[in-house]
């Protein structure tokens, strides 16, 4: 169940036949998206095909939007497990470049989807597009798939009481410091891998030794500054902890730093390791304290705050 990297390793192989297929860029893998790739592994299950997933790498918005660039929810890494433990068969990993995006819709449909995994169903989200010029419109699609004895299945958003779950809202969420609600619209708890780097050890003078880190993602998506209630997973053990995004204004410093106090003792040296950081739940604004004793005793209350969450979070 390894995800081909690119078509170069799709031609290279025999096509697949009798599959399900859905295409899609999975940004967040959210709620939406998982309709979408459990509604192809039930199908393909039931029809004794093959499932596919084809997304691309990096995301089209970073080619065909330079200006601006859109800070990611997820990894492609951490996408492909999620998309593995969600049942699919094969994910195939197209590299999305400027000469791609000149491909039109029928000629990714016709050239690439049926010549390569001449699927018998097609599936995807109510508002996806590809091909050049986003033409490739759910309309076209389901024509297109009535012209040659394609089923293609349309699946209807999601919703979140009255919003539609989609990546546009949680990044919102994530970046106004609603981290809880944008992981219940994710699907999975909301952070990223990091890699810890050395700091000014100012936490240590105030008993509060912290992790300084930074994403591993170059273009990572990060939350609103201030404290947040955290899990860190360091070689496969959960540790709780408080999170600290800011520019640390106490000691009248102007650098955003990230970094993150664990409660238990005695974890090791993290220096250089990459670990992973989720944001639980955010507890408070970052605010200047006239000195370092007041702030620490700040510190003293996040963290029974914190403690007390942690039942919840087990």
């Amino acid at each position: 169940r390894s995800p081909s990297r690119g078509l170069g390793d799709v031609y290279k192989r025999q096509p697949l036949k009798n599959t399900v297929v859905t295409i899609g860029t999975f940004d967040g893998l959210h709620r939406g998206h998982q309709e979408v790739i459990r509604h192809v592994v039930s199908t393909a299950s039931a029809n004794k095909s093959t499932s596919v997933v084809v997304t691309f790498d990096p995301h089209p918005r970073h080619i065909l939007d330079k200006d601006s660039v859109l800070p990611l929810l997820i990894n492609l890494e951490d996408k492909l497990h999620l998309i593995q433990e969600l049942g699919i068969d094969t994910t195939v990993v197209i590299p999305f470049s400027e000469e791609f995006s000149h491909v039109t819709a029928t000629d990714f449909i016709s050239d690439i989807i049926v010549k390569n995994f001449q699927p018998n169903r097609i599936v995807i989200g109510y508002d996806h597009h590809f091909g050049k010029d986003r033409e490739g419109s759910p309309e076209f699609l389901s024509k297109f798939g009535s012209d040659h004895q394609i089923e293609v299945n349309i699946i209807e958003p999601v919703h979140d009481q009255d919003v539609i779950i989609s990546s546009t809202h949680i990044r919102k969420l994530i970046h106004e410091g609603f981290v809880r609600r944008a992981s219940f619209e994710l699907g999975w708890v909301y952070g990223f891998r990091a890699k810890v780097v050395h700091g000014a050890g100012r936490g240590k003078d105030l008993k509060f030794p912290t992790a300084n880190f930074i994403p591993v993602e170059d273009n990572q998506l990060l939350p609103k500054q201030g404290v947040y209630f955290a899990r860190g997973r360091i070689n496969g053990n959960n540790l709780h902890g408080m999170c600290n995004l800011g520019v640390r204004p106490t000691f009248n410093e102007t650098d955003f730093v990230m970094e993150v106090h664990f409660f238990q003792k005695s974890i090791g040296d993290l220096y250089e390791k990459e670990i992973a950081i989720e944001f639980l739940e955010r507890i408070r604004d970052e605010k200047k304290f006239d000195d370092p004793s007041e702030l620490k005793q700040q510190l003293v209350k996040d963290q029974i705050k914190c403690e007390a969450l942690i039942k919840k979070y087990h």
